[in-house]
């Protein structure tokens, strides 16, 4: 029988924000993980402090951030792979009001820092931008599937990693901890995505899943060093590749990339650039979203070694390290969750 603190299930942006908690304080864990939720994997991993539609602070905005970008950096060392590409977010504006909208946020104190109070000029004869843009500072890019890939593999050759489809079923529960198969653990997190819907334990969370998909364009003539919001956002990947996207479905809740969201997303990259383009790729998750846009972190009702940690929505990559570090506390050493993150909420 293998002894360890902590089993984790599930690998994505929440698993290893977790895991990356455990390990800084020296907690033995295996992780269960098979590969079936795509929603971490598909991202397209923006850290941007400001909701650009409404020019708004993002929720715990500094925190986050502030918990985020180290891990990441020291992911970086430890893994060996290049993950966060520091990329400035060009917001473009459609007409003076919001240019004028925009002056009017970047005087709000807690928005001053993240909006550059200089309208930057379009000069791009590939990009349709007459009346300029907006630079959000401090953003940029966590590539989210060289993250999981590397992870998975220092988590295999550490013999930490299974790849099989956790069964519910053979979970047993002792007075001082979890016993499965051959596994004795002092505590569970479960930290699936959408595969929430499948787990007997937490089903009944209101998760609100959208099925997100994405482009990856070639533009040799776009030329541009910087994300692009407009309606659709486009972020620069090197050697003329771009991401485009990205959709909301939430009836057709497969992995499934669909000819409906390529027609949408092409339509709406046709508004912003017009120089041509060729699609290489799409790709298709489902995003573990929430109605009120705030994780589901908690503790189970009835099993006191059980937790969850879900619903990190489209904000994964800033989100994931500040919901996981406040688990963790909660766990080990009693601190209470935030009330707006605390699965109670729903109890």
């Amino acid at each position: 029988m293998i002894q360890v603190d902590y089993i984790v299930v599930g690998i994505g942006l929440a698993g290893i924000s977790f895991c990356e908690q455990l390990r800084a304080n020296n907690k033995s864990f295996v992780v269960f993980d098979n590969a079936s939720q795509l929603s971490s994997t598909v991202a397209g991993g923006l850290y941007n402090p400001v909701v650009l539609k409404r020019f708004t602070p993002v929720w715990k905005c500094q925190e986050q951030l502030e918990q985020a970008l180290p891990m990441y950096e020291r992911l970086e060392q430890e893994l060996g792979v290049k993950l966060d590409y520091k990329l400035p977010v060009y917001r473009k504006f459609a007409s003076l009001e919001e240019q004028n909208d925009w002056f009017t946020a970047s005087d709000k104190p807690i928005l001053s820092k993240y909006l550059s109070t200089k309208i930057v000029k379009n000069t791009n004869e590939a990009v349709e931008a007459p009346f300029g843009f907006g630079e959000v500072l401090e953003t940029g890019r966590i590539d989210v599937k060289t993250l999981i890939e590397a992870y998975k593999n220092k988590l295999h050759k550490n013999n930490q990693l299974n790849d099989t489809l956790f069964d519910y079923d053979e979970l047993k529960f002792e007075n001082i901890g979890i016993e499965y198969r051959d596994i004795k653990a002092k505590h569970l997190v479960f930290a699936e995505g959408f595969g929430i819907k499948d787990n007997p334990f937490f089903n009944n969370l209101p998760l609100n899943p959208a099925k997100g998909e994405l482009l990856i364009i070639n533009a040799p003539e776009l030329k541009i060093d910087y994300v692009l919001k407009a309606g659709a956002f486009l972020i620069p990947l090197g050697d003329d590749d771009y991401i485009v996207g990205a959709t909301y479905e939430w009836k057709d809740l497969t992995n499934q990339p669909s000819e409906v969201a390529k027609e949408e997303l092409s339509a709406k990259l046709q508004k912003i650039i017009n120089c041509p383009f060729t699609i290489v790729n799409q790709v298709a998750g489902v995003r573990p979203t929430v109605k009120d846009r705030r994780p589901l972190v908690g503790r189970h009702s009835d099993y006191r070694n059980m937790y969850v940690l879900n619903g990190l929505g489209t904000r994964g990559v800033m989100i994931g390290p500040y919901v996981a570090r406040q688990l963790y506390h909660f766990i080990e050493n009693g601190i209470p969750l935030e009330d707006e993150i605390d699965i109670k909420r729903f109890q």
